[in-house]
């Protein structure tokens, strides 16, 4: 709506509206052919403090204000400011509500839109939390129920020996004690069948075996396997009291082709000889390929879980109370923190089943040991794999009427086992013929070389009596 006026936003001074051939004055002189003119206080001010505005001619004299016009200036300034003001609210209330409705519209649809997507993001996590509890095992960091059950299987081994030295030509000797550690694995009508790592208890003068309830008793080597570092060591049930009979328990025996890397293990052995004690972790690598000392290759189960000194011949338990590998200090070392080796049960399963069918045997005096009658040189491993030759004793030259001579070893046969017992060096033989006494019958595996190639013998050996020369 527009309202036409001789009207101009320029013309308002001090708060009035000037219109055209409206007379604003405070008096006029001239007659109807002069100009008139408006005598006020200037604002912009001048020298006598008075300005002349001059307006239209008109005719006749006039003397007087035109009063009629001056009213009704006013009654249009007022019917204007009310229509502006009118207009002015009406456009300002459309405004406001075409704001108001635009913005609600835009605040509704937005609202909706992110209630769908949060509730569309909620139920895909919850779905994909749903899948993930299906995949997931959540471990008990408390594994003390677990302990607490095969802790009855676990024993502690004192291994006393004679450490011997030569000073000067002088020769020395010393009683010396290391500790270890076992697992009940197997009970017969008189025996309590023990499994540790060859080196715990190879020399020994005497085996002392500590039980959960704290009662000890000796006991004796039923067969060593050097290759896979493993013993089975025996106690006489009737060096046992009922009350210890009752407090132990023969372990479980789980296997080793099922582990996965990260899953949770127990260590439990008795570190440093302070008794038994527990450490978790997780299997850190599988298969892990490691060459002992006496230059066998094996592979073994690798763990976080310390496996400190003391700890050799334990065991390594799954979260069911399992026996799943049987810890070794030496495989590893102490070199790096964190690794720790466990043999694997299932590897060892076979050769610890073998080594429990052999005959308890003691040590015997030293006069009283058995002799082959053999020359020998060992076969090492950097030997055997420049020539393609199997690691063991190198029979270099037979005594004749030995021992040796009537079993039929022949020289250029290499000695690889001796009883059952793996040799792979002279110590190996020396060792193991400690607790053979003259007269024993043995059986003695050999490698032999024909067409090309080594063939396993197996032959009967009953061992003679060393000549006195040698004694």
């Amino acid at each position: 709506m527009e309202i036409v006026k001789n009207f101009s936003l320029t013309d308002r001074i001090g708060g009035s509206i000037m219109y055209e051939n409206d007379n604003f004055s405070g008096y006029e002189t001239g007659d109807e052919n002069t100009t008139g003119t408006f005598s006020g206080v200037s604002a912009a001010g001048s020298a006598n403090g008075y300005t002349t505005y001059q307006m239209g001619g008109s005719t006749g004299s006039n003397t007087e204000p035109k009063n009629s016009k001056k009213h009704g200036g006013y009654f249009r300034k007022a019917m204007v400011s009310v229509s502006l003001g009118l207009f002015f609210g009406l456009f300002a209330g459309i405004g406001f509500y075409a704001v108001q409705q635009g913005t609600g519209m835009f605040t509704t649809s937005t609202d909706t839109a992110v209630v769908d997507e949060i509730t569309s993001e909620a139920t895909t996590e919850s779905t994909q939390s749903a899948q993930l509890a299906t995949n997931v095992t959540y471990v008990e960091s408390d594994v003390s129920n677990v302990v607490e059950k095969v802790m009855p299987a676990m024993v502690s081994i004192v291994n006393n020996f004679t450490e011997t030295a030569n000073v000067f030509g002088q020769q020395y000797t010393q009683e010396e004690a290391a500790s270890g550690s076992g697992i009940i694995v197997g009970k017969t009508d008189d025996e309590l069948l023990i499994v540790s790592n060859n080196h715990v208890v190879e020399s020994a003068d005497t085996l002392t075996v500590t039980f959960i309830d704290g009662s000890e008793a000796q006991a004796q080597v039923k067969g060593l396997d050097s290759d896979m570092d493993l013993a089975v060591i025996a106690v006489s049930l009737n060096d046992l009291s009922d009350d210890t009979k009752n407090a132990i328990t023969v372990a479980t025996l789980g296997s080793s082709d099922d582990l996965k890397l990260g899953e949770p293990v127990i260590a439990i052995g008795n570190a440093l000889g302070y008794g038994q004690s527990v450490t978790n972790g997780i299997v850190s690598a599988l298969n892990r390929e490691i060459t002992l000392e006496n230059g066998a290759t094996g592979t073994f189960i690798q763990t976080n879980a310390a496996i400190n000194p003391g700890n050799s011949g334990g065991a390594l338990l799954n979260m069911n109370g399992e026996v799943i590998g049987i810890n070794s200090n030496k495989i590893g070392g102490t070199a790096v923190e964190g690794m720790g080796y466990a043999i694997p049960i299932t590897s060892a399963s076979p050769i610890i089943a073998d080594l429990m069918e052999r005959q308890t045997r003691t040590k015997v005096a030293e006069d009283e040991v058995g002799y082959i009658g053999i020359s020998l040189r060992e076969v090492t491993s950097q030997i055997s794999q420049m020539y393609n030759m199997p690691e063991g004793i190198y029979v270099v030259s037979v005594e004749e009427g030995s021992a040796a001579a009537n079993a039929g070893i022949m020289k250029g046969d290499i000695i690889t086992k001796f009883d059952g017992s793996s040799i792979s060096s002279y110590s190996d033989l020396q060792k193991t013929l400690q607790y053979y006494a003259v007269g024993d019958s043995v059986t003695v595996t050999v490698q032999r070389p024909q067409n090309g190639e080594y063939v396993s013998i197996e032959l009967n050996l009953t061992l003679g009596s060393r000549p006195a020369s040698q004694k």
